[in-house]
């Protein structure tokens, strides 16, 4: 039997208010006999190589600018009730005719599009491939049609609405994807160039792809049973078994692999678009700190993937609860096989058409809090990762793709962490919200460091203009959700965000995001990003942590079409904002 030290569990935890507590006896047995699972050793953190060290990717240097945003929210004439990369590929063009140099994105992994509502892009189905959602229906050659395809009513009822409504665009989607794989797979279109690149792409994505088709198949036969209850032998199949599978069933096999095809080729056109309008970054994406349990990945990961428990946080001030993300982690004693394969797998995927990728919870490279399934958050333990050798595998991968990375280090950080995250050259993550010096004030911007994201807020915090009205604090209290600040703490914080900005962006309205834009365009900071929303003054956040249906999480879209961001004032004098202090891609 693996002993406590051997997997790595830390026999306690320190919380906010500086005790420590003893880890429970059942969550001790519980994660041991996870960790055990699996055929390698624990891998070492061994010590730095020199001759080895190589530091990832860093760009080319210059202060740049770009434009988040939740790429689903994007409203336009054309799309289907949900942003797609036609909706990305037209902000790509009117971000860079004002000098932005990325855009960032949401995590793009893929969801259950049978069950599209569970529309966090946090909790995925598989982190390798892509959201079918996204794909522009309408822009693939083969599509027959919105008529043809029988998709114009649900198109026209899910255009309209403020929200989301994800079950009607997934099933339009889905509809439209499967009239377009009919006329792919027609004898007409067998030898075609189209059909060349699409065996291209498979051979590129080899078993990967395979697993991931057969299981989203195998999902549909098995329709309302998880895959650990399926029959033998598809709770683990292996290779060739598959490959039957797939050839015994290869039209359904074959249309997952085909929409897959389709989101990638439609992303890489992105990407080539960004270039060619001169964004030196091009596509700023995000990387999920976990798995749903029940998906592709884990079902396709068995031996890198601990089943049984789930990451979350320890009991806090704000959470006294604690809490459990519902994510299935890698296991940190079998991620060594063949050099770190499944990060390197991962690290691949996310950035095969980024320039830069944002690790969500960084700190899970170093330890990661593990609840049992069954047990609450405050019954949990933190296991320590491989971090130096997680990290050299990121900074390899990095430089194959020149993709800048960076690592969200938010909350409490172990001593020499971002110092060692440096060392390996991954950006820190900086947020102004945060970024307060003793006395309350706000960071002043020459202070911030250089080799850094800034940012005002996050998808998890509140807007600029619902931060300065207290609409989240109002909000939250409607709902029962304590906002962690009282109306006269927010009343001090907004009276020195406003000194900050009358002292540093003097020639804006104090009251105006333009002035916060102004006052992070001159840190030294090697990127700034400015959500869509803030330019836009919309005052609900995107998510709020701790609700499900209280808060129209992730259905939010933005109150303007894509198009008429083209004669936006508000984006215009932040773009003006950048190029003042030196941000201009050109």
């Amino acid at each position: 039997m693996s002993t406590v030290e051997e997997c790595g569990i830390e026999q306690g935890y320190h919380d906010v208010f500086g005790h420590w507590h003893g880890v429970n006896p059942q969550t001790m047995e519980r994660i041991i006999a996870a960790l055990s699972h699996g055929h390698s050793a624990a891998p070492q953190n061994a010590a730095r190589n020199d001759a080895e060290f190589e530091r990832a990717f860093q760009g080319d240097g210059r202060r740049v600018w770009g434009i988040a945003i939740p790429l689903y929210a994007l409203r336009s004439r054309t799309n289907w009730g949900h942003g797609d990369f036609g909706d990305l590929a037209r902000l790509i063009e009117i971000g860079a005719a004002r000098g932005a140099s990325a855009i960032g994105l949401n995590p793009l992994h893929a969801l259950f599009p049978d069950r599209a509502w569970q529309a966090s892009p946090y909790a995925p189905n598989s982190r390798l491939f892509l959201n079918s959602l996204y794909i522009d229906v309408a822009a693939i050659p083969e599509f027959p049609g919105v008529e043809a395809a029988g998709v114009a009513a649900d198109i026209a009822t899910a255009r309209e609405p403020a929200l989301i409504d994800y079950a009607v665009v997934a099933r339009a989607k889905l509809a439209g994807l499967r009239a377009a794989y009919a006329c792919f797979a027609s004898a007409s279109a067998k030898k075609s160039p189209r059909r060349a690149d699409f065996e291209t792409y498979r051979s590129e994505q080899g078993e990967t792809l395979l697993r991931f088709a057969c299981f989203e198949a195998l999902r549909s036969q098995h329709e309302g049973t998880r895959w650990p209850q399926w029959p033998e032998p598809w709770r683990r199949p292996d290779s060739a078994t598959l490959r039957r599978y797939r050839d015994a069933n290869k039209s359904e096999c074959e249309f997952h692999e085909f929409t897959q095809w389709i989101a990638d080729r439609q992303l890489q056109a992105c990407k080539d678009a960004a270039h060619r309008h001169g964004m030196s970054i091009g596509l700023y994406t995000d990387l999920a700190v976990g798995i749903d349990p029940l998906g592709a990945d884990a079902w396709s990961q068995q031996d890198a993937v601990l089943a049984g428990l789930s990451v979350g946080a320890p009991p806090d001030e704000f959470n006294p609860a604690g809490q459990d993300w519902g994510l299935a982690p890698f296991n940190p004693r079998t991620m060594a096989t063949e050099d770190f394969e499944p990060l390197r797998r991962l690290m691949r995927a996310t950035m095969r058409h980024a320039g830069a990728v944002r690790i969500d919870h960084v700190l899970g490279l170093n330890r990661m809090f593990l609840i049992p399934h069954g047990l609450g958050a405050a019954d949990g333990a933190y296991v320590r990762y491989p971090l130096e050798e997680s990290l050299r595998v990121i900074a390899q991968e990095s430089n194959k793709a020149r993709c800048i990375v960076i690592g969200e280090d938010l909350g409490t950080v172990p001593d020499g962490f971002r110092d060692t995250l440096a060392r390996w050259g991954l950006w820190t993550y900086k947020v102004m919200l945060f970024e307060r010096e003793h006395g309350g004030r706000f960071r002043a911007p020459e202070n911030y460091p250089a080799e850094a994201l800034a940012t005002f807020n996050t998808h998890d915090l509140p807007s600029f203009r619902g931060w300065m009205t207290n609409h989240d604090i109002r909000l939250k209290r409607s709902i029962g959700i304590d906002p962690g600040e009282n109306d006269e703490g927010r009343h001090f914080a907004r009276e020195a965000l406003q000194n900050l900005l009358r002292e540093r962006a003097h020639d804006y309205n104090p009251d105006d995001f333009a002035a916060v834009a102004a006052v992070l365009a001159v840190t030294p900071s090697r990127l700034v990003m400015v959500a869509l929303d803030d330019i836009l003054d919309v005052v609900d956040q995107v998510n709020i942590p701790g609700t499900v249906d209280q808060h129209p999480n992730w259905r939010r879209k933005l109150p303007l079409d894509v198009e008429d961001l083209t004669s936006h004032d508000g984006l215009q004098r932040i773009a003006d904002a950048f190029v003042k202090a030196g941000r201009d891609a050109s």
